[in-house]
């Protein structure tokens, strides 16, 4: 490798990084003096309650604690503090709590060391940039700080500066954390599918790319391109004239965090359309796209004009497979549904149960868990309720948390304090369910035409009701139209993918020996407002152009089979 020091590593590399340690073990003495002596105080605290019976009482005070230690550790140790905030796999309930309010929160470092880095990094004067900037920093946090300027352009921008020496400081950490989990790993009871200096390594991986600003860069691209065709969600431009690995110069953001309600309101805007905006463009981003932000904290969500909402800080994204995305949609359709042996199933392929995991003692712990979960209000019932139920699951059956849903875990429990902070009353339910409505009414894709499926059957018989609260759903989102759904169901009636559902709906409008009128009437009922004559002609004259009289004509056998049930029943009314 071309580098001497790990103040030149542009990526995580364990083997380099112990090797530069190895021959140097005096630079690593002091700071695992440090770590070790701070550890060992709160460790003695622990024990000293125990010897003084005083665990119950001083529980939280234990937690606080190991937040502040964690917090004076500084910035790698905040990172793995907020890492462990989503893992109650591994985490007592109570430190659990206290580590989900550890802020991202350090005192800012010298203004002329900042000023210095940008002109090195950019390799000019912060004169012959900008025309404005801020003298201190509008925002500190473990990794940089922020400043609020104007390029000579004319441009209002904000200013990420990273803090210096960050790179050897996080891998000097990541050396002695991952030094002493070879030694741990052997001792410790953590069920965590992985060897614990994989964990490490994954962390490391992560934090690198992190304080990679060029990286940052990218993923605001990315994320802005997914989302390019939603005017409520805004992503700041990036210039990258004035950026590198140190320095991140991007369009400045004039809004209200989330969380000040106050100046929300007086601006004129809707707190409960924001919320709206936040959980479906959260849904999107892992069910759609599948690359997702995984640090939504309220700094760094933003109310702007004309109702809409702002993305800021893209150092921590994560990208999940399509595989993922599918079992994840089949897993919100077995929790509708309250599949839960086939929930449990899913738990299997996302990785939080092992593939030779009996499921059979875990479904009626999942059902216990879970079983009220559709329809409650978000109040009582919770993605953080479901954190806590689960970390008593932790326990008793082999779950495990994979790292990758730690971060989803981190994000859905974020946004949904922000949406609660805006309204108490808020249902995750109404908000994000009918988004799922839409998806699987309008599935573009053969994988979700047949979640679809999964939904409307059960046992072999056709759910009237669930195809009706499914579309009384989906019409509560303002992207629903029912009228290009009502045509990809007729274009897929008539295909032979369709084949199976054209079978199917026959017997489900003649089961029990009976015509089901009265459920196509409200079915009808249901949408006729939103199908004016004219528009039903267009679809029709648009679907008799595109199928040939074979496609029309495969589906006539079956459609005469009314014929003589129909006959029949006038007989037998006369």
């Amino acid at each position: 490798m071309g580098q001497n020091q790990p103040a030149q590593l542009k990526q995580y590399n364990s083997e380099f990084i112990a090797r530069y340690y190895r021959y140097r073990p005096w630079l690593a003495w002091g700071r695992l003096i440090t770590i070790i002596t701070s550890f060992a105080g709160f460790i003695l605290s622990l024990k000293w309650d125990e010897w003084q019976n005083q665990v119950e009482q001083n529980k939280g005070k234990r937690a606080t604690q190991l937040r502040k230690l964690l917090t004076r550790l500084g910035p790698t140790f905040i990172k793995v503090g907020q890492a462990l905030s989503t893992r109650p796999d591994l985490i007592r309930k109570d430190f659990l709590e206290e580590l989900i309010k550890l802020q991202d929160q350090l005192p800012p470092f010298d203004n002329e060391l900042a000023r210095h880095i940008i002109e090195t990094e950019l390799e000019r004067s912060v004169e012959e940039i900008f025309t404005e900037l801020s003298p201190t920093p509008v925002a500190a946090a473990s990794l940089g700080q922020v400043y609020r300027g104007r390029l000579i352009t004319g441009e209002e921008v904000a200013v990420k500066v990273q803090r210096p020496h960050l790179r050897p400081v996080i891998a000097k950490d990541l050396y002695l954390m991952r030094w002493a989990a070879t030694w741990l790993s052997p001792w410790l009871p953590l069920n965590l599918g992985h060897d614990l200096t994989l964990i490490v390594d994954e962390f490391g991986t992560k934090l690198f790319e992190e304080v990679d600003y060029m990286n940052e860069g990218r993923n605001a691209e990315k994320f802005a391109t997914n989302f390019r065709d939603n005017p409520q969600v805004k992503v700041p431009s990036i210039y990258w004239r004035y950026s590198s690995t140190r320095v991140l110069t991007l369009e400045w953001i004039n809004g209200f965090k989330l969380t000040d309600i106050e100046n929300i309101r007086k601006a004129g805007l809707d707190p409960e359309s924001i919320i709206q905006i936040g959980v479906t463009s959260g849904l999107q981003q892992l069910l759609e796209f599948g690359f997702f932000h995984a640090d939504p904290h309220p700094g760094n969500l933003f109310a702007i004009g004309e109702g809409s909402m702002a993305y800021i800080d893209f150092g921590m994204m994560d990208q999940l497979e399509e595989v993922t995305k599918e079992t994840l949609v089949d897993a919100l359709v077995h929790l509708v549904n309250k599949d839960y042996a086939d929930l449990a199933e899913d738990f299997v392929k996302l990785g939080f149960l092992a593939p030779q995991t009996n499921i059979a003692p875990i479904v009626p712990a999942l059902e216990a868990v879970l079983g009220n979960a559709i329809g409650k209000n978000v109040g009582d019932f919770n993605f953080k309720t479901i954190t806590d139920e689960f970390s008593e699951l932790m326990y008793e059956y082999p779950f495990r948390v994979p790292a990758k849903f730690a971060l989803i875990i981190r994000s859905l429990v974020t946004q949904e304090g922000i949406a609660l902070s805006l309204n108490s009353n808020f249902k995750i339910v109404e908000v994000g369910y009918p988004y799922i409505a839409r998806r699987l009414l309008t599935g573009e894709s053969p994988a979700l035409r047949r979640r679809l499926l999964n939904v409307l059957f059960k046992d072999g018989k056709f759910q009237w009701q669930r195809l009706e609260n499914l579309i009384s759903i989906a019409r509560t989102d303002q992207q629903f139209d029912v009228v290009p759904t009502a045509r990809m169901g007729l274009q897929y009636l008539l295909s032979e993918e369709g084949k199976f559902l054209r079978r199917q709906l026959v017997l489900a409008l003649t089961e029990d020996d009976r015509l089901h009128t009265d459920e196509v009437q409200r079915l009808w009922e249901l949408v006729k407002d939103d199908l004016p004559p004219n528009r039903l002609l267009n679809v029709a004259v648009g679907l008799l152009t595109e199928f040939s009289k074979e496609s029309v004509a495969a589906i006539l056998p079956q459609a005469t089979s009314f014929v003589p049930f129909t006959q029949n029943q006038s007989a037998s009314q006369n």
